[in-house]
């Protein structure tokens, strides 16, 4: 099996990712961990937090399975703490065909106004604002007919695991990953006599999309943690991924678990 390690830049998570390669390494091991760029390993290891298993997904994609270790407090995405690397490599070992749990992602499909198409998708979520301190104004299609005109301080399209990352501070619903969905959320919606929104999560199935016709001339656009200033985006089309993410799991920890986890007890 090839490994490969994601790490968050501090040491603690480096000391982890040496303890690990003691444990997994040795005479006879069937592992080996990928040196060479380009490589493509059977599963990676995140080492830090909720935002480097972000980072590790979006570095290697959707063919490996992936498995967080949290050296912060317990990460929404992380099964095993770092005192439990003697259980995870007993796991490890044991379990040669682990439960693997697929998420659904968030394809975008971005149309500027020269006529250029760029694709790109998430995990957790696209984020768009304006990149002024001025309202986000943007026209919200739902399956090619109109929904309603937005103003406010920006849109969320969410994937079900995202739906409990920037779009739960929004009070958008929490989304089971086995419901193939995307849902849109609005911030700081713009709401009075003149102008009127729904003013509420609205979440779409597999086989719906959205499309938000942007007024701005320079937005802002996130992609889980990827954060960049746009020039002249026409629209944005936002439906449920094809591809997911597989995480691999060597201990069961159900879905409404992590959200208690996280959320609740800690």
């Amino acid at each position: 099996m090839k490994i490969a390690t994601v790490l968050r830049n501090d040491d603690y998570s480096r000391e982890v990712e040496r303890e690990l390669k003691e444990k997994l390494l040795g005479e006879d091991s069937p592992y080996c961990f990928v040196r060479e760029e380009g490589e493509t390993p059977d599963l990676v290891l995140s080492i830090g937090g909720d935002g480097t298993l972000l980072e590790a997904v979006h570095q290697y994609g959707f063919e490996p399975t992936y498995v967080g270790i949290h050296t912060g407090h317990l990460g929404f995405y992380a099964d095993w703490r770092p005192n439990e690397l003697d259980a995870f490599v007993q796991a490890l070992k044991e379990q040669t065909k682990p439960f693997v749990a697929e998420y659904p992602t968030v394809s975008c499909r971005i149309l500027t106004r020269d006529g250029r198409i760029i694709h790109k998708w998430a995990l957790n979520e696209l984020v768009i604002r304006n990149a002024s301190l001025s309202t986000l104004v943007a026209c919200v299609y739902i399956n090619g007919d109109e929904f309603e005109t937005f103003r406010g301080d920006g849109l969320i399209v969410s994937s079900p695991s995202g739906s409990t990352a920037y779009n739960k501070a929004v009070n958008g619903a929490l989304v089971h990953p086995s419901i193939e969905a995307i849902q849109l959320s609005e911030i700081a919606s713009i709401n009075n006599q003149a102008y009127r929104t729904i003013n509420s999560s609205l979440v779409l199935p597999k086989h719906h999309e959205v499309e938000l016709i942007v007024m701005n001339p320079q937005i802002m656009i996130g992609l889980d943690r990827e954060q960049a200033v746009w020039q002249d985006v026409c629209s944005i089309t936002c439906r449920v991924g094809v591809d997911k993410v597989k995480f691999a799991r060597y201990k069961r920890l159900t879905f409404w678990s992590r959200v208690r986890n996280s959320f609740i007890t800690g």
